[in-house]
């Protein structure tokens, strides 16, 4: 499929629109070799283009997973913290975007992409995805919470009830600070920590391990990222 020069040089990140366009008139992108001025100009992505002598390779979609730090913010610009989308200092899209919400103080695995049909198939309840987190729970987890998980908590008010679907939880370890695994299929609002405030215990730490098919790479540490590899792709049904 063709499209013009500038918007593929755009698309690509190398600059604004109306930026690329004067990168384009001034004579410093070549197609193929030859300089071309025109910003109108239609090029198909398998042509070799450069700009000041170095290859733009085009990327129709792009998928990276991250390790998301505490502090960094699960959106694609703010105005006050840093994003998820600012941690990847490689990308090539400009419309990447976190496939899913990770709470500010909440760690974990994120997939950050352009690629909008995929993340309504990771996220919408109707397809049960499951998403597991790992916890520290303020207060002692015992057994008897496991069927309660199991059948529903009632996370809204005693006007607006509000039942989450059945949750998996594991306990890891019992005591004054508790660890557990807790495996859910929605992404409500403030999800995990409203499940255990329902029960009269407070989460003080939350990282997400895994969400579908995808695990978190025990090799990233906190802000680090990584594209997705050919095996986890043909996972999540985007590459034959």
């Amino acid at each position: 499929m063709k499209m013009r020069l500038d918007k593929y040089l755009a698309e690509m990140g190398v600059g604004t629109r109306q930026e690329v366009k004067k990168y384009i008139r001034k004579g410093r992108v070549t197609v193929d070799g030859e300089t071309e001025k025109a910003p109108e100009c239609k090029v198909d992505p398998q042509q070799k283009i450069c700009l000041d002598g170095q290859e733009v390779s085009y990327e129709a979609v792009e998928y990276y997973m991250l390790n998301k730090p505490s502090g960094v913010v699960s959106a694609t610009e703010d105005t006050k913290d840093v994003t998820v989308v600012e941690l990847i200092g490689d990308r090539k899209r400009k419309d990447l975007f976190p496939a899913g919400r990770l709470d500010k103080d909440t760690e974990g695995l994120l997939l950050l992409t352009n690629d909008g049909k995929l993340a309504h198939q990771l996220l919408s309840p109707r397809r049960h995805v499951d998403k597991t987190y790992y916890a520290r729970i303020e207060g002692n987890v015992t057994e008897d919470l496991v069927p309660l998980f199991q059948s529903g908590v009632d996370i809204g008010t005693e006007d607006a009830p509000e039942m989450t679907l059945p949750a998996r939880l594991v306990i890891l370890e019992s005591g004054p600070v508790s660890c557990v695994r807790l495996t859910i299929q929605e992404g409500k609002y403030h999800q995990i920590k409203r499940m255990f405030q329902a029960v009269g215990m407070k989460v003080v730490y939350l990282k997400r391990e895994t969400m579908g098919p995808l695990v978190l790479d025990p090799d990233l540490k906190p802000g680090e990222y990584r594209p997705l590899t050919l095996e986890e792709k043909k996972k999540l049904g985007v590459l034959e």
